[in-house]
């Protein structure tokens, strides 16, 4: 059964900076709380490239300390710059969807819609729940730093 997490945030951008800091995938660790991101495909973008995350406090030296973390791997299934992508999570332990989708509030305003669809018992997710929570909260919070400050 898949329990979603949705968080959002208005960011300080253009729909299209917004994208481009979303999108860049190995960038995604400069706001990604305690998060490596690479990719493992032969493409960078677009439908069928394959993305891992590692979360954990020794995020920086992975895989060295990698049974002190978690190991997401997922594949880009929707990609619709500036607007969507969807990807489907595929690693052993966390399961399920994922998207982001950026809705341009003005030419320097985006809101940022982030949601996780987490194949898993109610009694897993409800342990999980908040931590997750928390987590994206801050990472959404230093994305919008980031994008706050000038180019």
């Amino acid at each position: 059964m898949a329990h979603t997490i949705r968080l959002s945030v208005k960011l300080p951008c253009s729909r299209s900076r917004a994208w481009k800091a979303i999108a860049d995938w190995e960038s995604q660790g400069d706001w990604m709380l305690q998060t490596k991101v690479w990719v493992t495909s032969q493409i960078h973008e677009g439908v069928g490239t394959s993305i891992s995350a590692f979360t954990g406090p020794f995020y920086k030296s992975f895989p060295k300390f990698s049974k002190l973390g978690l190991l997401d791997t997922m594949v880009v299934t929707s990609w619709q710059p500036p607007v969507r992508c969807d990807v489907l999570h595929t690693g052993k332990i966390f399961k399920g969807t994922g998207a982001f989708e950026l809705i341009e509030i003005s030419p320097n305003s985006t809101r940022f819609n982030w949601s996780e669809g987490i194949e898993c018992s109610r009694a897993k997710f409800f342990a999980i729940y908040p931590f997750m929570w928390l987590g994206v909260r801050i990472s959404l919070a230093r994305l919008k730093a980031t994008l706050g400050r000038p180019e």
